[in-house]
């Protein structure tokens, strides 16, 4: 059965949350402070974690940072609930390596949907792929190990940041607007601010260093990567609007 740890300190949400999570089909474990749900975590080894960012010890974004530094918790998908609706909140969420955030009041229904989408989209990356490994310029990927080096150092990325990297290279030269990445690489097709693409946009192409612009913006579009890593100038050209694309909209 697949299982989900939430921590939180309202007690009438952990309610909530316990009663539909487990008539969606999950095994529910609850802690109402970070470090008895840290110890959760690390014991019951969850498919999913569901964390507040206010809780009476721990903050929700400490709590991210310690599972994130953790091997078992690279891959765990991380999903925020907080009252805390501001931009800054969000970014800061998704730099230390959460999923997905979500804010309080919150629809239980779409909740439960970004819940299943994210466990859908963890066990789809944990299958057995196609034994290759892509190599492009300084950059190198191993689809099967999930792993990602450049310049010969292996980096560190997180499920989502691994599946959006991909999504991207597979897709090399094609643009790929903010919506069209949400559906394909979060996986749902519910109403999300397209600032969760380019939050996590923002934190691989820190990850990805002197492979940083292959990823290219494409002005009031979206993403692209690069089709040749040998052409140096073309992601700054795009970044200036110093090129423009047919029927892509971007402009001088």
């Amino acid at each position: 059965m697949t299982k989900v740890v939430v921590i939180e300190d309202e007690q009438d949400i952990v309610d909530v949350l316990e009663f539909n999570l487990k008539m969606e089909g999950f095994d529910v474990l609850s802690a109402t402070n970070g470090r008895e749900g840290l110890d959760l975590v690390q014991s019951s080894r969850p498919d999913l974690l569901i964390v507040d960012l206010m809780l009476p010890d721990l903050s929700g974004n400490e709590i991210c940072r310690a599972v994130r530094a953790s091997a078992y918790g690279k891959a765990l998908p991380i999903l925020i609930l907080s009252a805390r609706s501001e931009e800054i909140d969000r970014v800061v969420g998704f730099e230390l390596g959460a999923d997905d955030y979500v804010t309080k009041p919150f629809s239980v229904r779409e909740l439960m949907l970004r819940a299943r989408s994210l466990v859908r989209r963890a066990q789809s990356d944990g299958k057995t792929q196609a034994d290759d490994s892509i190599s492009f310029g300084p950059l190198r990927i191993d689809r099967q190990a999930h792993r990602v080096w450049v310049d010969g150092t292996e980096i560190t990325l997180t499920a989502l940041e691994f599946k959006l990297l991909v999504t991207l290279f597979e897709r090399r030269n094609r643009v790929q607007t903010r919506a069209g990445l949400l559906e394909h690489v979060w996986g749902i097709h519910a109403h999300i601010s397209t600032r969760t693409v380019d939050a996590h946009v923002k934190r691989l192409r820190e990850k990805l260093g002197s492979a940083r612009d292959y990823v290219e913006t494409v002005r009031g579009v979206g993403y692209r990567f690069k089709e040749d890593p040998s052409d140096p100038d073309y992601g700054e050209d795009l970044r200036l609007g110093a090129r423009r694309e047919p029927g892509l909209g971007v402009s001088h």
